[in-house]
């Protein structure tokens, strides 16, 4: 009797929560706290996805540096210190300090300073070694062995087919030993001296990667508050955004955000979407070379998904199938069009992207059901989920804004769709109950609903902007949206250190769970812009408070999620450990969050910017400066007592309502 095969294991991600990450895309670097790329892992220097470099092991006079402190300086580069005690002066200081600053683009600088009272002489070696894998391999547990080295020059190359990676040494080292991928430097170093070796690694002698490669669209933009955290989180956030930011091959002067480093350093459209709409206070041009490259890979013609933006399918937790990326990103598409239009896109731009996203409306026309809800395309139907028909909502209320702010017609079919979802809604995916009652996590095809608390249930608040700075209606009434600003707010809910991604009270709970309890800072932020916007300071604060406070702990360079254990005194999130850091939905959060603290909602195609700011001021004083609208510098301020001014706009810009 043939007994069953089992399927084939997932392999594990390794761990990358304690590492050190410095990234200019496509370009990262990839080491651990002590700075030692022992070339076991994932530790590296990266180039487009190969592994350039696995193995760079410095020793100093014979000895292993002692590791001091491992730290970020930037997006781009990361410094190790490490200390030697070389035996020249008597007791237990060390006397030799050593400096390594390394770039994502391969290139490490090495300093030695001595401290000692008389000159020493230094035997300085550097062990190297790579495998040339590409990181999909290596992430999968199959990098095969190092490979040969050849002397190149002044350091050493390796090769594989038509594939090499160089090292090259300024100054060039006394020797070096191919057979065991070793350059070697004499030096001499007078009291208070100090010596520095140069690497480049690259994939040949004379390349180096610059770091940033592409045009970076967003402004330099400030933040400052009596909170100075702020200043931390916003800097980062846009230090960590624009190293995301790749270029399309196909139209190398666009660029988009990559969902996340290490693992998704691509386009992933829903991603890169959402994080060009958060980014639009620091300009549209993401958002616009963004659209324009998911426009080019938007089905044509007449068939079957004709207007639909391709994407892949996202695990959603044990309770759903995975969920297509491709249906969100196109729902996504006329949505980001019509803000960015408001935030100040040129009519021009507004104009020539106009055709795909009428594309995006006509495949949502087809793709809804009878009953106005749109189903998972597979199985045929598949489930309706909660945040599937929030956006629907949102392209249909904000489409319907766009196409009568470009005169095109259509504007008021697409509002009754609306009004008739929002209907629908309420009768098929509101779960009453003798607590108030929660919305459906999804209903399955035969109607039945899963009841599940999800943080999903945050896109029912994020309505999206309108002409005139006016947010649009929610699907819920008044009465509904207070309800689910009170579960949001709860503990089960808001684990104080950010929304659940699931309620702690939900059978299955997993505080690691991606989507079954670990906190996803976009969820998290996405809740409390839309509970700000709805009036709910108490709730709203919890979650920013929250989220500030795990950014300090982050060093200011959120994860995309970190477990969902329950705050105590004294208690710091955990990280997960196959979470992308940065990420761009999680990188731009703090952008996100503060421009909402502050309230600007513009509308520059009528020349006017309405201030909104959260009442109470729950973090103090706070200036945004650098920011743009209508291509223009924008600053704003927002008093101890909440009330906000603006500092600089445009002067066709007029302060509205």
């Amino acid at each position: 009797m043939a007994h069953p095969v089992p399927p084939a294991r997932r392999p594990e991600l390794p761990p990358v929560h304690g590492a050190v990450i410095c990234l200019a895309a496509p370009c990262l670097t990839i080491s651990p706290e002590h700075g030692q790329l022992t070339g076991r892992g994932i530790d590296g220097v990266y180039r487009a996805g190969l592994r350039l470099l696995s193995r760079c092991v410095l020793r100093v006079g014979g000895r292993d540096p002692v590791a001091v402190q491992g730290r970020s300086l930037g997006a781009d580069r990361a410094a190790f210190t490490a200390t030697v005690r070389t035996g020249a002066e008597a007791g237990p200081d060390p006397d030799i300090g050593v400096e390594r600053v390394r770039h994502a683009d391969g290139t490490e600088r090495i300093t030695l300073r001595s401290y000692a009272s008389r000159p020493v002489r230094l035997p300085v070696e550097l062990s190297l070694g790579t495998d040339l894998a590409e990181l999909a391999v290596i992430a999968a547990g199959r990098a095969g062995p190092e490979l040969p080295a050849a002397v190149h020059a002044a350091g050493l190359r390796w090769s594989t087919g038509d594939t090499q990676a160089v090292v090259t040494a300024e100054p060039a080292p006394d020797d070096a030993l191919a057979s065991t991928g070793l350059l070697r430097w004499q030096l001499e170093l007078g009291p208070g001296e100090s010596r520095t070796i140069e690497l480049r690694t690259g994939r040949d002698r004379t390349t180096r990667a610059s770091a940033g490669q592409v045009a970076n669209p967003l402004a330099d933009a400030r933040a400052e508050g009596d909170d100075p955290r702020v200043e931390a989180w916003f800097r980062t956030s846009v230090e960590d955004l624009g190293a995301l930011l790749l270029r399309d091959p196909e139209q190398p002067g666009d660029a988009f955000a990559a969902a996340g480093a290490p693992w998704r350093l691509g386009l992933a459209p829903a991603e890169s979407l959402w994080a060009a709409r958060m980014a639009l206070p620091l300009g549209t041009g993401l958002a616009a070379a963004t659209l324009r490259v998911l426009a080019r890979s938007q089905v044509d013609g007449r068939g079957p998904g004709a207007g639909m933006i391709p994407g892949p399918l996202r695990g959603a937790g044990p309770q759903l199938p995975p969920g297509c990326t491709g249906t969100e990103a196109t729902l996504a598409f006329p949505a980001v069009l019509a803000e960015a239009r408001l935030w100040g896109l040129p009519e021009e731009e507004v104009t020539r992207l106009l055709p795909a996203a009428e594309a995006c409306l006509e495949w949502l026309r087809g793709a809804l059901g009878e009953d106005g809800l749109l189903a998972d395309p597979d199985p045929d139907p598949g489930p309706r989920r909660c945040e599937t028909q929030a956006h629907v909502y949102r392209a249909a209320v904000l489409g319907a804004d766009l196409l009568d702010g470009c005169g095109r017609p259509g504007a008021e079919e697409w509002r009754d769709r609306a009004a008739r979802l929002r209907e629908r809604f309420r009768a098929e995916f509101w779960i009453d109950g003798p607590d108030g009652g929660r919305p459906a996590a999804a209903l399955h095809p035969d109607g039945r609903p899963l009841l599940r608390l999800t943080g999903a249930a945050a896109h029912l608040l994020d309505t999206g902007l309108l002409s005139g700075g006016r947010t649009a209606p929610g699907l819920l009434d008044r009465t509904r949206t207070e309800q689910l600003a009170r579960l949001l707010g709860a503990p089960a809910m808001d684990s104080g250190w950010g929304l659940r991604s699931m309620s702690s009270r939900e059978p299955g709970h997993n505080p690691f769970g991606h989507r079954s309890g670990a906190v996803r800072v976009h969820e998290s932020v996405v809740a409390f812009s839309g509970l700000a916007q709805a009036g709910f300071e108490k709730e709203a604060v919890g979650l920013l408070r929250g989220l500030l406070d795990a950014a300090e702990t982050f060093g200011y360079r959120l994860p995309e999620m970190y477990a969902a254990g329950q705050r105590t005194t004294g208690s710091a999130p955990l990280p997960h450990p196959a979470a992308c850091r940065p990420a761009a939905v999680a990188a731009v959060a703090g952008v996100h969050a503060l421009v909402a603290l502050a309230g600007i909602r513009p509308d520059a195609p009528a020349g006017t910017v309405a201030l909104h700011p959260l009442p109470g001021a729950p973090l103090g004083s706070l200036r945004l400066s650098g920011l743009r609208v209508s291509e223009r510098p924008f600053g704003v301020r927002v008093s101890r007592l909440g009330l906000g001014m603006v500092e600089e706009a445009a002067d066709v810009l007029q302060l509205g309502g």
